[in-house]
Formats: C-alpha cells, sequence, structure tokens
C-alpha cells in the first residue's frame, strides 16, 4: 500500500472546515490534526473529524508532510513562508498572500526547498472539466463579472484580492500568458478597502476586462470568453455553457466530478504533484502573479 500523506489544516472556520471534510475522505492522506489561533475551534473541529487539535502552530508542522492553509487572507502569506521554511508542502487558499513581498519570499523559498506550493485558483478546475485548456486558440478578448452580496467574511483585503483574484487567474491561464498592461479603478464602501473593482488587462496578443464587487444584492459569476472563431460564455453560479465556436466542450461539465467538487479536485491534484514530484497545475508563481496584478489594480504597486 502506498504511504499516506500525513496533512494537517490550520484554520477551523468554514474554509478549514470545507477542506477538513476533504482531507478525512482522500484515501491519500493521513489527516493529521488542526490548528486555530481559537483553540476551542480548532478542538470542534477535530472531534468531528476524529483526529487532534494543536495550541502550537509549530507542532502541528512537526508532525506533518504538508500543510492546508484555510486561515484568513491576511495570515496566509506569514503561515505559507513559515511552513515552507518548516520543509512543508502548502496548499493555500487564495490569495498566496496579501503582500507582494512575502509572496515573492514564498515563491522563492519554495523553488530553494523544492517543496510543493499550490494555491486554491479552483476556477482552473471547472475550466479544464469544461476543455478550454484543449482549446487550440488564444482569446482575443475576456470579460468577467464576479459579484456577490456583501458578507463579513473576506473583508481582511480587498475584493480584488478576494474574489477578482480567481477571475485573474484564470485570465492568466486561458490567456497562457501575463499582462504587459495593468490598470484598474476600485471603490471603497463598507470596509478600508476596495469593495468594487474594475480592471483592463492587456496582453501581447489580447486584452480583459474584469470587475468584482461585494455590494450586490443578488451574485452573478460570469465570464464571456472571445476567441478568434467564437465565443464561450460561462455562468460558474449556474453552472451553464453557450458557445458558438467549433470546440468540442463539455456543456455538461456541472457533472464532471472537477467542476462538481473543486475543493476535492484540488486536494487531489495536491497530493498527486507531491507523491509525483511535479508541479502543481496551480503553482506558487501563479499564484505570485494573480497577487500582483491584483494589488496594481489596487494601486498598491
Amino acid at each position: 500500500m502506498a504511504k499516506k500523506l500525513k496533512l494537517g489544516i490550520i484554520g477551523a472556520g468554514v474554509f478549514g472546515s470545507y477542506h477538513a471534510g476533504k482531507c478525512s475522505a482522500h484515501k491519500g492522506v493521513d489527516f493529521v490534526g488542526v490548528y486555530d489561533l481559537n483553540f476551542e475551534a480548532a478542538s470542534s473541529l477535530a472531534v468531528r473529524f476524529e483526529t487532534e487539535s494543536f495550541a502550537e502552530v509549530s507542532n502541528l508542522f512537526k508532525q506533518c508532510d504538508g500543510v492546508i492553509i484555510a486561515a484568513p487572507a491576511i495570515y496566509h502569506g506569514e503561515l505559507a513562508l513559515r511552513a515552507v521554511k518548516s520543509d512543508l508542502h502548502v496548499l493555500v487558499e487564495k490569495p498566496l498572500a496579501t503582500d507582494i513581498d512575502q509572496a515573492r519570499e514564498i515563491l522563492e523559498a519554495s523553488r530553494a526547498a523544492g517543496k510543493c506550493v499550490q494555491i486554491g485558483h479552483q476556477e482552473r478546475f471547472v475550466g479544464r472539466a469544461i476543455g478550454l485548456d484543449k482549446v487550440s486558440e488564444k482569446p482575443l478578448l475576456i470579460q468577467g463579472h464576479r459579484l456577490n452580496p456583501f458578507n463579513v467574511r473576506g473583508t481582511d483585503t480587498s475584493v480584488t484580492l478576494d474574489l477578482m483574484t480567481h477571475d485573474v487567474d484564470l485570465v492568466h491561464w486561458l490567456m497562457g500568458a501575463y499582462p504587459v498592461s495593468v490598470s484598474g479603478r476600485t471603490y471603497c464602501k463598507k470596509t478600508p478597502f476596495s469593495d468594487r473593482s474594475l480592471a483592463h488587462l492587456i496582453f501581447d496578443h489580447g486584452e480583459a476586462f474584469l470587475e468584482a464587487s461585494r455590494l450586490v444584492n443578488e451574485g452573478s459569476r460570469v465570464m464571456e470568453i472571445t476567441y478568434p472563431s467564437g465565443t464561450v460564455t460561462i455562468d460558474f453560479n449556474k453552472k451553464s455553457l453557450t458557445h458558438d465556436t467549433p470546440f468540442k466542450l463539455n456543456a455538461d461539465f456541472a457533472n464532471h466530478p472537477e467542476a462538481k467538487d473543486s475543493l476535492a479536485a484540488g486536494l487531489d491534484e495536491f497530493v498527486r504533484a507531491i507523491k509525483e514530484k511535479r508541479t502543481s497545475f496551480i503553482p506558487a508563481e501563479a499564484g505570485y502573479k494573480a497577487v500582483e496584478v491584483a494589488l496594481e489594480i489596487d494601486g498598491e504597486l
């Protein structure tokens, strides 16, 4: 029997509990335990999944091959860097960090240590389930709208880093390149950070217009991708697809395992990348570039 990967979770909140469920169910994972600043929350989650709770993150590190970071965004960079420097593989929810220097340091440290750092940009799995990775053309234009009603969770950072970062990463992946020019406008209303962001990304062969907001009454997550031979429209909330292209795309992608449970797909990719000693589908560099572009949009770079 193949040796199981010993994984721990940092963060016992909503996403920590989601990840705990996936770790508990994965046949290739030995779910070591949970750490949270709130030890009561960590203990409660640990009891639920029949694992151990840790009062010190360093003690969790000592028991693991890798960790999943599902703490608030402002702690991602510090925890990811500490984990890599403790010789651990890391799956970190987006964003990789909220500080560009910290994001760069994580990227460099992971390369130096030969450790897998994977970012929770789960929409890539949806794109792969649709078959966008097989499209032979590069987009000329991408328009994305990711709009949510206000929720306190995620407001420790800008809507650009919290929500738009998903679409920034998707655009990088679909374009197969990073932008040569980035501009943005942001609006604060309910938090000290941007609550609505508009972005324009220019590439050598195309451009993208993105909008993210946490101020709307009804959520909407739609992306329109214009190729030389037609347009693809994806509704991520309804999990529907329309297009007039000649490409063989999966209109029934909602039932594909990678789209149906992208969080489980992310964990499985993380485990496989480590065991196969290869770069993850969503590597540290992608996380770094998403942070860099998001901060440019926010006017912080």
